[in-house]
């Protein structure tokens, strides 16, 4: 998967998105400094939603449209929410030419089609599909045809709902895809992250996968890349002062740039496989275990569980020889801290 001049595969570093979501809290100059403030906590990437009350919802009081699940907005209706939380339309091409002012990648997540069609005239270079939205058959199928790369919230969907996603990808004949793990809660306890479907996700479906993350803190991201993640999304605020809708489970500049971080610290850390030894470890086999001789030993004299052992450091024989060398005679006087060699046992005896 290419997007824009980022290449994400199996060998690339995590590809990491700062969400701005409803940070913006109806400034456009709020989103802009949070698009500053992204690329200097470490951020490849920002990523925008797109869509309009009317768009993704209905304007109804039916007590379908009212949130009682005990999530951070219960009792609001959903087109109150999403009126005030939506990024305004005209806002996207000042903030995407700001992203690109700043070396940042910039794409959005997507709503009905007539979000799709107005991003498709600024040219975005990718498509999120949100979690809620991977059951919609006919947006994916649209998204798709556009041809450029697919990624997908996996946050409530069943094998089913996955498969089906991707079927639609690949019947527009997009292949370009990554699968995100995500737990829609927020925030969602990280005892509910199960990493290990990340790994799953890749091997189970062939694409790359990743993280969409609502935890606090940054040890679920951590545990991600170490299960092979090449994608993380984390909200972005630019100070939790500000508040809003989705504040309480977003990182500010500092605590995304300890992520970061620690994100890249982990995909140090897990390196490759290798068992040959760096200079410093092996000169650190100096410290390892050899024989030594423990007790003063004559000339003619037996090696014995009380004249020899294993000890540090490691200039002496190796320790595997230590049985065999047992009630051999030595041929020289040894001192006591003698490193023990072959030359000094007699032969034949």
């Amino acid at each position: 998967m290419k997007i824009e001049n980022y290449t994400i595969d199996k060998n690339s570093p995590v590809f990491i998105i700062a969400e701005l979501s409803a940070n913006h809290n109806g400034s456009i100059a709020t989103a802009i400094e949070t698009v500053r403030a992204a690329k200097r906590a470490g951020a490849n990437c920002i990523k925008l939603q797109t869509f309009t009350a009317d768009t993704i919802t209905l304007d109804s009081k039916n007590e379908d449209f009212k949130i009682t699940q005990g999530t951070l907005w219960d009792g609001q209706y959903l087109h109150d929410l999403y009126k005030t939380t939506h990024l305004p339309w005209e806002w996207h091409k000042e903030i995407m030419e700001v992203a690109k002012q700043e070396g940042l990648i910039c794409f959005s997540s997507p709503f009905d089609p007539t979000s799709v069609e107005f991003l498709e005239t600024l040219n975005v270079p990718a498509y999120k599909i949100a979690s809620f939205e991977i059951t919609d058959i006919p947006l994916i199928e649209l998204i798709a045809s556009k041809g450029k790369p697919v990624i997908i919230s996996t946050g409530i969907a069943q094998e089913e709902d996955i498969e089906l996603a991707l079927e639609a990808c690949k019947r527009m004949g997009n292949t370009d895809i990554a699968l995100l793990k995500c737990t829609s809660s927020y925030p969602a306890p990280i005892d509910e992250a199960n990493m290990c479907m990340v790994k799953d996700l890749a091997e189970r479906y062939g694409v790359i996968s990743g993280l969409s993350d609502h935890t606090m803190g940054s040890t679920v991201p951590v545990v991600a890349t170490v299960m092979g993640a090449k994608i993380i999304e984390k909200h972005f605020i630019l100070d939790h002062a500000v508040g809003g809708a989705d504040a309480s489970f977003s990182m500010d500049e500092e605590e995304f740039t300890a992520m970061v971080k620690a994100v890249r610290e982990a995909e140090s850390a897990i390196g490759i496989v290798d068992y040959t030894l760096t200079e410093k470890q092996r000169k650190s086999r100096d410290f390892s275990r050899s024989l030594y001789v423990v007790e003063d030993i004559k000339a003619g004299e037996l090696l014995t569980e009380k004249n020899v052992r294993s000890v540090r450091p490691g200039f002496g024989m190796h320790p595997k020889h230590y049985k065999a060398i047992l009630n051999k005679k030595v041929n020289t006087n040894l001192e006591k801290g003698t490193a023990l060699q072959m030359s000094f046992i007699k032969n034949n005896d």
